[in-house]
């Protein structure tokens, strides 16, 4: 099926309506000395909502997107759901025989979490291998169109992602993510693996606590920081997984009704889940206007959760682990942080690196360091090299 070049063009009407919103928001009011204890401070979204109605042009962000990106649709044809249209990023590189490299987000993210990497990654580098570079939008993330039917879960995203690499003329590829990223990677090297996917790589590292008792008592002190991460997000973090796992309709009116509600529900986790990165207020509202603008709207983003809690049953992800080799980046201040020896069942691991800082959303946070850690991975000294037929990444005679 055709694709049809895309330049983001958000509808005047739609930035109007945005603007009448946010001057009539309501806010609550905040305890006394409350600060982050009990959600966003309620000056930061003050602030955020002053800027997001004056000062902030979405006009030029939008031209800078559409100046970066290379962006496209293409109609994806699923199996059992029809045929969705599908936005994506396509930066190939000037190396002919560069590597196919699908990025897949995550949520709260979008294709804006490639952003930093697509050009570090399709340049020619004397330091490691170069990369065609492929980020798709989720169905129901911003320009992709959502599904309208019940059960759109991982196995029909990894289903999208596989066939639109097919459709670039991708037979073979490599796979990078986080997040949602993880989980749909690990789906399309169970359903992929070996034919299509060649190996994957990410960022999120789950693990299981072994059944030995004294497993707990082996840890050093920084897996038991990582410990401590982990169990902040499960008790403190993680409020949004269940209302979005269980009623996402419910919150999706608020979310789809309110900027400055929307505008909260994520700053949070762009914050919380990251590693001290300095967020300028631009860039969040930039991130944030991604999902008011988006084609379906923000509530459409949410049903993943759901779909995923209805399908999966315990020990899923241990039961069928992919055999196509895998590479692992550790970032300390992601939302799991676990012991290596936590993860040994994730697969055929051949590639791990363990880094100083950085948190959830690597590729945004620590783009060089990511970088680096798949061109280790595919390079000519490394566990994945020459895995996908007739494309080392290296130009000719390097």
């Amino acid at each position: 099926m055709a694709e049809s070049p895309f330049k983001i063009s958000v509808p005047s009407s739609l930035i109007d309506t945005l603007q009448q919103k946010l001057a009539l928001t309501t806010l609550p009011d905040e305890l006394e000395g409350a600060g982050w204890d009990y959600g966003v401070p309620l000056a930061d979204v003050k602030r955020l909502v002053a800027r997001w109605r004056e000062g902030y042009a979405w006009r030029d962000h939008e031209a800078q997107l559409n100046a970066e990106l290379l962006q496209f649709t293409r109609p994806i044809s699923v199996d059992g759901h029809g045929t969705l249209s599908i936005h994506y990023v396509h930066q190939r590189s000037e190396v002919v025989g560069a590597i196919p490299l699908l990025f897949v987000h995550g949520w709260p993210g979008s294709f804006l979490e490639a952003r930093k990497i697509l050009p570090l990654l399709s340049k020619k580098s004397a330091d490691g291998p170069s990369f065609h570079v492929v980020a798709l939008s989720l169905p129901g993330y911003g320009f992709s169109e959502a599904p309208s039917k019940k059960g759109f879960g991982v196995t029909q995203c990894a289903e999208v992602a596989n066939k639109l690499m097919l459709a670039l003329g991708y037979d073979e590829y490599v796979t990078q993510g986080g997040d949602w990223g993880f989980a749909i990677t690990h789906k399309i090297g169970q359903l992929y693996g070996g034919k299509h996917s060649k190996a994957w790589h990410t960022n999120m590292v789950v693990g299981a606590q072994p059944t030995d008792t004294e497993s707990q008592a082996e840890l050093t002190p920084k897996e038991q920081v990582g410990l401590a991460r982990t169990n902040w997000f499960v008790t403190k973090g993680r409020g949004f997984f269940h209302e979005q796992s269980t009623v996402p309709q419910t919150i999706g009116y608020a979310l789809a009704d309110s900027p400055a509600g929307l505008l909260a529900w994520i700053y949070e986790k762009l914050v919380l889940w990251t590693d001290q990165y300095p967020w300028d207020d631009d860039e969040v509202l930039t991130w944030i206007s991604l999902y008011w603008f988006s084609r379906s709207g923000p509530t459409a983003s949410l049903r993943l959760y759901f779909e995923d809690a209805a399908g999966r049953k315990d020990g899923d992800l241990q039961a069928n682990p992919p055999t196509i080799p895998l590479g692992l980046s550790h970032f300390p201040k992601d939302i799991l942080s676990f012991p290596k020896s936590w993860s040994r069942w994730l697969g055929n691991i051949v590639f791990e690196s363990e880094h100083e800082s950085g948190g959830h959303f690597a590729a945004y946070e620590r783009p060089n360091e990511l970088v680096d850690d798949l061109r280790r991975m595919f390079g000519k000294d490394g566990p994945a090299f020459g895995l996908v037929s007739g494309k080392s990444g290296y130009a000719e005679g390097s």
